[in-house]
């Protein structure tokens, strides 16, 4: 019978991982604490080599060491069943739980949408529980944002955090260009009479896809043309409605989200129009949901995956004692059946 000799159930070493990964043992430990100086394609070539050794850090020993919790908080500051509702959240929550996981780390999820949720969290966090904190989804002048910048918790905002912009780093996609290369593509389909439907307007997704519109339309922009919505699938079917309410030869609509484009769609279908021949309908996130919808929905990509990954890297690296920054990436136009 086999046997498993005592160099098989050696566990693996920093020198496994920077051999696999062909950088040196300080690039390893670079990427393991912030990934500070450290180049992205040393960075993702270390995590590759840390998943394909089964390389885990001591947790408890390295904690003596840095005085550091080792995990991470990932906190919602919206009500918990836009967790569940929403399937933006549960792709940055699992990238985030993925980037930690290779760097030995803990994800602690928080929920924060109401005043006493948001106490709890900010005793929570402050107690040390956590090294930092990734915000997600902050309104304007979160007050949230207010609390942890004055108890010095390092944290990284999933969007540009409005008003807010200056003091905490962030990962955002570009919303206005992405907005404005979704109108440049309804109007190269021929479609003249351009809505949208936008998100909350103190969210940065809400403010900056509706300023892209705007700017793409220029002299064109009219403001019975756009309604606004939650980001849920509710909203958009009401303001899918109060669109064509008022604009009754309107011929595309833009939904700052897929979700908001599901339910306009639901609304077109029950007035008996069709899309994309009578309305074009386009959104906002690809995060999975527009691919299934009928028609498939035309909409602007998000990078979710290199979001959640970037913002674990913005935080570690100011936790390492790095100056925050912040970082823009692409939307990728997606063209299908509804446009």
């Amino acid at each position: 019978m086999a046997t498993t000799s005592a160099a098989d159930r050696r566990r693996p070493t920093i020198r496994d991982v920077a051999a696999a990964a062909g950088v040196s043992r300080g690039t390893v430990s670079r990427v393991m604490n912030g990934g500070h100086w450290v180049s992205p394609d040393a960075r993702r070539a270390v995590e590759r080599a840390i998943r394909e050794t089964g390389y885990r850090v001591n947790r408890h020993a390295r904690s003596l060491v840095t005085g550091r919790a080792n995990s991470l908080a990932f906190l919602l500051t919206e009500p918990q069943q836009r967790l569940f509702a929403d399937p933006n959240f549960a792709i940055l929550l699992r990238g985030a739980a993925e980037a930690l996981d290779a760097r030995g780390m803990t994800l602690v999820l928080l929920v924060a949408g109401n005043d006493k949720e948001r106490a709890n969290a900010t005793s929570y966090v402050t107690a040390g529980h956590v090294d930092g904190v990734l915000l997600i989804s902050t309104h304007e002048n979160e007050p949230l944002i207010g609390s942890l910048l004055a108890e010095g918790v390092p944290t990284v905002a999933c969007g540009i955090p409005l008003g807010y912009a200056d003091r905490v780093a962030s990962v955002s996609v570009d919303e206005i260009g992405g907005a404005r290369a979704m109108v440049q593509h309804l109007k190269a389909c021929g479609r003249r009479r351009i809505g949208m439907i936008t998100g909350p307007l103190d969210t940065p997704g809400g403010r900056y896809r509706l300023e892209g519109y705007r700017q793409e339309l220029g002299d064109a922009f009219d403001e019975r043309l756009v309604a606004h919505g939650d980001y849920s699938a509710a909203s958009g079917s009401a303001a899918m409605a109060e669109l064509l309410e008022r604009a009754p030869d309107l011929d595309a609509v833009f939904a700052a989200s897929d979700l908001m484009a599901s339910g306009a769609l639901v609304t077109l279908r029950k007035a008996g129009r069709a899309v994309p021949d009578d309305v074009a309908v386009a959104g906002f996130d690809d995060s999975g949901l527009a691919e299934t919808l009928d028609p498939p929905l035309t909409t602007m990509h998000q990078p979710f995956d290199r979001i959640s990954a970037e913002m674990v890297s913005l935080l570690l690296e100011e936790i390492g004692g790095a100056p925050h920054r912040s970082v823009t990436l692409p939307a990728q136009l997606v063209v299908r059946a509804s446009t």
